[in-house]
């Protein structure tokens, strides 16, 4: 039987839209990964230093890990044959809910397959059309989308405004429905911080359900990586954490912690977990030796500080906008280079590339227009060699382009 070939009218307005982002300079193609997500690697051939991955401590290839998932795959095989609520639990993801409900300091934990199906499940999951959402205006997609399918209505306050997030509950007080104030607890664009302790006062002083989204502070902030709640010391406070098990932990998941009532209930009408098929055990063995080498091994965190901390001031000083020039000031790993025209920021992270940097392109959507930025994360398996090489580069490519004088 013949193959199909090229687009049928029917979807040429996708060929008409992505003719349009090859005008405005924004058209991209997937860079593939040769080897190990490391600190230096092969991409399409190239080799680069990589200041483009989530794998903050670089555990994505720590012995132990590769030991867990190897073990695991022996004595459990490689899936798990069914969603969780049918066939597919198995001892091993209730091992490793347990153990992060632990490290998290909160009665009980469920594993979803990604952070996004965590964030959108549960919002959707816990509210309906009744109800009410405050959200930061740069929330994650995955609360955006969260929200959207719940039905809630939703107000949005200016980024980390507490004031204004106030002036928003205040409006719907009186109004009948359940209230849910929510905020990212690091900015993934932005490398910012959410205000939590603020937030928190205004969510008990107007009884709204307070929920974090942790997936950047895991493994980042807090004792031990344990995250926003933790840095501020807001334990007992926020109603529902959700992290993630797919950047600081090195593998695959995301995850929801609250009291056992609403992990219950989320069994229940959390539709990705009851729609979708559980971790691989070797995935959930990973995550749990994952957070053995946050408890027994902190020198990682203390090398991603110290790397952050050095980058961080060297490329300040070539004169690049990182950062709170009308944007958010970082304050983590995450560090954007803020270009602000999209073709131009697109270009400058080719240029990048063809010099062995790799630091992707962020424009719009991803971004607001007019913020285009290549966005650089250091890692704790960076050496200062690395940076240093990395920050000559992103200075002689900027001076070329005329980005930076």
């Amino acid at each position: 039987m013949a193959s199909s070939t090229g687009t049928r009218p029917q979807l040429s307005y996708l060929t008409d839209q992505l003719n349009e982002l090859k005008q405005k300079g924004t058209y991209f193609k997937l860079r593939v990964l040769d080897d190990e997500q490391a600190a230096v690697c092969h991409f399409d051939g190239k080799k680069v230093i990589n200041l483009a991955s989530n794998n903050y401590l670089g555990l994505a290839t720590h012995p132990k890990l590769r030991e867990a998932a190897l073990k695991a795959i022996k004595e459990y095989g490689v899936g798990s044959g069914a969603v969780r609520t049918i066939a597919g639990t198995m001892k091993i993801h209730m091992e490793l809910e347990e153990k992060i409900a632990r490290f998290k300091n909160v009665e009980a934990c469920v594993v979803f397959q990604s952070g996004f199906t965590a964030n959108a499940g549960t919002v959707s999951a816990i509210l309906g059309k009744e109800d009410f959402i405050i959200s930061d205006e740069l929330n994650h997609a995955s609360i955006i989308d969260g929200c959207r399918l719940s039905r809630a209505k939703i107000l949005v306050f200016h980024h980390k405004d507490v004031a204004h997030a106030e002036e928003q509950l205040a409006s719907v007080k009186d109004q009948p429905g359940r209230k849910l104030l929510i905020t990212d607890g690091v900015f993934s664009m932005d490398g910012d911080i959410g205000p939590l302790p603020g937030l928190c006062d205004i969510a008990e002083k107007y009884g709204a359900i307070m929920m974090v989204d942790d997936a950047h502070s895991s493994g980042v902030l807090g004792r031990n990586g344990r995250g926003t709640i933790d840095h501020f010391g807001v334990h007992g406070r926020v109603d529902i954490q959700v992290g993630t098990l797919s950047k600081a932990i090195g593998a695959l998941g995301g995850y929801v912690c609250g009291s056992r009532d609403l992990i219950e209930f989320l069994y229940h009408r959390g539709r990705p977990f009851l729609f979708s098929t559980s971790h691989p055990p070797s995935v959930a063995a990973t995550c749990i030796a994952a957070f053995d080498v946050l408890e027994q091994e902190p020198q990682w965190m203390e090398q991603l500080w110290d790397n952050t901390k050095f980058f961080k001031k060297e490329l300040g000083l070539l004169g690049y906008n990182i950062g709170g020039v009308n944007t958010p000031a970082s304050e983590t790993p995450i560090t954007p280079i803020i270009i602000g025209d999209g073709r131009t920021t697109m270009d400058f992270s080719k240029a990048l590339f063809e010099e062995g940097v790799m630091g992707t392109g962020l424009a719009f959507p991803t971004v607001p227009e007019g913020k285009a930025r290549v966005r650089t994360i250091v890692t704790a398996t960076h050496t200062k060699d690395d940076l240093t090489q990395a920050l000559e580069v992103i200075k002689r490519v900027g001076k070329r382009m005329g980005i930076i004088q």
